[in-house]
């Protein structure tokens, strides 16, 4: 019977270790390899290794880098946007940001989504598959090999639903977390989820010092689940309990965002509905739950066919929020000419 191949990159330097010793290799061997995986060199390129442990580690692993397809510059923000190819042909997005405290890349979860948001490219056609840790990793190792600069964050939320491919996002994180590799901190990562409240409460066990941001889009179970089918399985309710919840055990601050489409979620009147559920649901006199929005107009897709809100009702909706104690900011639209929200890229390439 054929061993079945794992990627190199998806390992632990512990798992590396045990390896190494069930080869007839020193386990100090696996300290040696681990750092140069996680900057992008391929066993074959490793000067300090011999030959032999080289054929080893191709007969036993995979390995394979996200392959740069195409790559779109800003010419406004230098922000960056890649279609990278995965070793089975499948091509996914990630972005990279540019900002004054450094570079933050935006990854996908998984190959299209099953989560069918109403306003999002990502989720046409569905989910094909879930992606590896290794793939997770790559796109990280990839954008930094390509821009010669470090990645100092991370976003996840490009394409796919980061909680819905549960297991491979937690490997995922203790690897890019490891000091050994590419030593990102857990406080400078960001999740995004639609709305998965078992995954939630499970996310919450971890205790792990990431960032949680929430994709409400809505204020209500009516509005949302027009927009957002995941609201018919946990409604706005249940998802808030699951937010204080997750708030009490860890002690992080939660982001929510909020996509505004004209006249679907964008009143003035929707903006007072949401303030009130969200101080309702998280706030009290004795537990006070920071709370914060991120008001993001709509990508227009022209499947979709919603349009985003002007920028007076933009104005308004977060005037309303701020005058009922809510936080909320608007966020700067980067690589506007370069259509770098996620999903469309990946589109026009199955369209051709």
């Amino acid at each position: 019977m054929t061993e079945q191949r794992v990627e190199l990159l998806s390992l632990l330097p512990e798992e590396l270790e045990a390896w190494m010793l069930s080869v007839g290799e020193p386990k100090y061997r696996a300290r040696q390899i681990f750092p140069q995986l996680h900057r992008g060199i391929a066993p074959d390129e490793m000067t300090n290794i011999g030959k032999k442990l080289q054929e080893k580690l191709r007969e036993h692993f995979l390995w394979h880098l996200p392959v740069v397809e195409r790559k779109l510059i800003s010419a406004l923000d230098g922000t960056v946007k890649y279609l990278v190819s995965l070793s089975d042909g499948n091509c996914v997005e990630s972005v990279v940001m540019k900002y004054s405290h450094g570079n933050t890349v935006c990854i996908s979860s998984q190959v299209g989504c099953r989560m069918g948001c109403k306003f999002c490219a990502s989720t046409i056609g569905g989910k094909v598959r879930d992606l590896t840790p290794a793939e997770l990793l790559g796109q990280v190792i990839a954008a930094q090999k390509d821009m010669g600069e470090r990645i100092s964050n991370i976003v996840m939320m490009g394409i796919g639903e980061p909680l819905d491919n549960y297991d491979n996002v937690m490997k995922f994180l203790k690897l890019v977390n490891h000091e050994e590799g590419v030593n990102i901190g857990y406080r400078h990562i960001s999740l995004s989820t639609c709305g998965l409240v078992n995954r939630i409460e499970q996310l919450a066990e971890e205790n792990l010092p990431i960032t949680l941001s929430i994709s409400l889009h809505a204020p209500d179970d009516e509005t949302r689940s027009a927009i957002m089918p995941v609201n018919n399985r946990w409604g706005v309710d249940e998802l808030l309990d699951a937010c204080r919840a997750y708030f009490a055990k860890t002690g992080r601050r939660i982001s929510f965002e909020y996509t505004l489409i004209a006249g679907k979620n964008d009143s003035v009147a929707n903006a007072q509905k949401l303030a009130r559920v969200l101080n309702a649901k998280l706030r009290s006199r004795t537990d006070t739950m920071p709370i914060h929005v991120n008001l993001i107009p709509v990508n227009e897709v022209d499947e979709t066919g919603f349009t985003r809100s002007g920028k007076d009702a933009v104005a308004a909706f977060a005037k309303t929020l701020e005058g009922k104690g809510i936080r909320a900011t608007v966020r700067r639209k980067l690589g506007a000419d370069i259509n770098a929200s996620c999903g469309q890229l990946r589109r026009a390439a199955m369209q051709e």
